[in-house]
């Protein structure tokens, strides 16, 4: 049976409290259990130990007789006196808990005078008048409630990082600058640069916590407040993204950004060592087990050396330091111990990128303000590569157009005295039997070719592979466009063989593009670690369609670091002057 959270635990006291409110029940045994689990939310020590040892009672604010079923639910992971309350009500019914503005006294009523038990239930009685016939309801209520039910299905999943990172780091600067804050800082996936995430979680110290609180919950971006506690609030941005806010005391910070930034995976493992040593680690210190325990550990504890940073952390528990995007449980604890991490690439080790569009095909920037955009960014390169013939919905251009562009480019070049250049490419379609768009006499003419599938993504993943790897087997091919075709949050990856198609690229040396998207950031971050391993080099480029998404290399370089991509596994890593030889590597039958 998997490890029973705190946070799990104090949801499971929270349930059981709305539950007895809409039962009915006297005030006093409703707050004990909301009490119960606000005493829990603050409690450091270790709970499943304290369950086993029946200690429970122990904590301040939980009675006997919830500790006795606290005691049942860690036991056995479930509570019979949960059950029996839940099967009580229709089981639709706990869905309107999730509306904001809706509380059990109001789902009582709707129950019970209405026969509501479902949201699709009540927005029915919303929009037909029966829920503004109710007393105590009114019109603007039955309004609020249809404005919940509509924000509740537009809330509903995930988000794109680069669809929330504008709001995260506007909020986090904000932060920043508030004289009362001492230190401030983006925790959990966003932190770990997953592609997608459920919310935002940002770690303050300060020593006010009420004035930090209050500017969190009152900002611009906030559209609801969904909690507001003077070190814990939780708030809907305008954007539909959940942001939660914990406060917390400077000797705290190193241990609270460390806890939330997670994974849970990677929590695990830290705390695992941290016993090991005699000692317990949660979101708040580090100390030994006796002084949680009020008892001799097992073997002595050894001595915690101060904690000023989050370094140090990983420095007590005999580890080098694991970057926040490494934190997955993928093998970082055996490297940090072997001393084997990789310096991870950075975003100011990139010399130019490559794979843009211009309006000759369906970008939005000319090819001057695309060669401006990039010079302004500090790159030395661009690299132009608009669509071919075949994407006719993207305006993709046939042979005379695109030798007319190459030309453009040649002339573009000569002004730029030998400190910038762009080089000609093209994003060349797959076809449904692994040809290109453009025959061989096209493609040498070329400085780069990006070759990429849009179009039959329903191919089995044999004949989809088989495709793919005849494609790149063309020595005109330098890289491969967004190896899974993805949309993220959008549309699903074509069945392709992945580990296959890397051999591939190892075997032709064809380099494999990171797409920086953040509709895309395809190939995947997962598949990064076998694709280095084989000797496949990355080129992270931005798929830019207008001089603005020159940017999307940040997420790029993100997922670059959550595949443990250094510089040197990066060609645009590399300065005008070496990149030549590279992109000409394949074509030429050499090999680096």
């Amino acid at each position: 049976m998997a490890q029973i959270t705190k946070d799990q635990t104090a949801d499971l006291l929270e349930s059981i409290a709305r539950l007895l409110e809409l039962k009915g029940e006297n005030l006093f045994k409703i707050r004990a259990y909301t009490h119960a689990a606000r005493a829990l939310e603050t409690f450091t020590g270790d709970l499943s130990k304290l369950a086993a040892e029946g200690r429970l009672g122990e904590i301040p604010g939980i009675g006997k007789a919830i500790a006795e079923k606290l005691g049942e639910w860690f036991a056995t992971g479930r509570l019979e006196y949960y059950e029996q309350l839940k099967a009580e009500f229709p089981p639709g019914l706990f869905e309107l808990f999730e509306l904001q503005g809706l509380g059990p006294k109001k789902i009582k009523a709707l129950w019970e005078q209405l026969g509501v038990t479902s949201v699709a239930e009540l927005q029915a009685a919303c929009g037909d008048g029966r829920v503004e016939g109710l007393p105590g309801f009114g019109k603007k209520t039955a309004d609020n409630i249809l404005a919940a039910v509509e924000a509740r299905a537009r809330f509903a999943g995930r988000f794109r990082i680069g669809d929330i990172a504008g709001d995260a780091e506007r909020m986090l600067g904000d932060l920043r600058e508030l004289p009362e804050v001492l230190q401030a800082s983006l925790a959990g996936s966003y932190r770990r640069r997953k592609e997608v995430v459920g919310d935002l979680d940002f770690i303050v110290a300060t020593n006010h916590p009420e004035q930090v609180s209050r500017f969190f919950v009152e900002h611009a971006m906030v559209e609801n407040i969904l909690a507001n506690g003077a070190t814990k609030s939780a708030v809907r941005f305008k954007s539909g993204i959940q942001a939660d806010l914990r406060v917390v005391k400077t000797a705290e910070y190193p241990f609270a950004i460390n806890y939330f930034t997670g994974s849970k995976e990677h929590n695990i493992g830290l705390r695992s060592r941290a016993l090991a040593r005699g000692w317990t680690l949660n979101e708040y210190r580090l100390e030994a087990v006796a002084n949680v325990e009020g008892k001799k550990a097992r073997k002595p504890a050894q001595p915690i050396p101060p904690i000023y940073e989050e370094r140090d952390l990983y420095r007590a528990l005999d580890l080098d330091y694991i970057e926040p995007e490494l934190r997955e449980d993928r093998g970082e604890f055996e490297a940090a111990e072997n001393h084997t991490l990789p310096d991870l690439i950075e975003v100011e080790n990139l010399r130019g990128t490559f794979h843009n569009h211009t309006t000759a095909s369906d970008g939005r920037s000319s090819l001057e303000e695309m060669a401006d955009a990039a010079q302004e960014l500090g790159l030395q390169y661009l690299g132009i590569a608009d669509h071919s013939k075949s994407s006719f919905q993207a305006h993709g251009l046939d042979a005379e157009r695109l030798l007319a562009q190459v030309a453009e480019i040649r002339r573009l070049n000569a002004g730029f005295g030998g400190h910038f250049r762009l080089f000609a490419g093209t994003e060349c379609d797959v076809l449904k039997d692994g040809s290109l768009d453009f025959p061989d006499e096209v493609l040498s003419q070329l400085d780069y070719v990006v070759a990429s599938v849009h179009a039959a993504f329903t191919l089995p993943e044999a004949e989809m592979t088989k495709r793919i790897i005849r494609a790149i087997s063309n020595p005109h091919v330098t890289m491969l466009g967004h190896l899974t075709g993805r949309l993220l949050l959008s549309r699903e990856p074509y069945h392709v063989d992945v580990p296959a198609v890397i051999e591939a690229a190892a075997a032709t040396g064809t380099i494999i593009e990171l797409n920086a998207s953040p509709w895309r950031l395809d190939m995947d971050w997962r598949w990064w670690p076998l694709a280095k391993e084989k000797g496949v080099r990355c080129s992270i480029n931005p798929d830019a369609h207008h001089t603005d998404q020159l940017q999307n290399l940040w997420h790029g370089v993100g997922a670059a670091r959550k595949g443990w991509l250094t510089r040197r596994d990066v060609v645009n890593c590399l300065p005008l002057g070496k990149i030549e030889a590279v992109l000409a590597q394949k074509r030429s039958g050499t090999r680096p």
